[in-house]
């Protein structure tokens, strides 16, 4: 497959939280690092996601805001 986004992190599903319609699946990244995506119980089921799948975190966004402590 073939993709335009660039910001692509590969890791691992460690948890998956499914509500009604939206899942909630954290994947660890390596150091220290977790990112949290949300994604319909469908799309879950679709990609056959379980706790150890290993997955690429694709990230394509139009804004991408940093913010500091101050």
């Amino acid at each position: 497959m073939k993709i335009s986004a660039r910001n692509l992190l590969k890791g691992k599903v460690t948890a998956i939280k499914r509500g009604a319609v939206a899942a909630s699946v954290k994947v660890d990244i390596g150091g220290g690092n977790v990112i949290t995506s949300t994604v319909t119980v469908e799309a879950v089921d679709d990609l056959a996601l379980s706790e150890g799948s290993d997955v690429t975190v694709v990230i394509k966004a139009s804004e991408v805001l940093l913010a500091t402590g101050d």
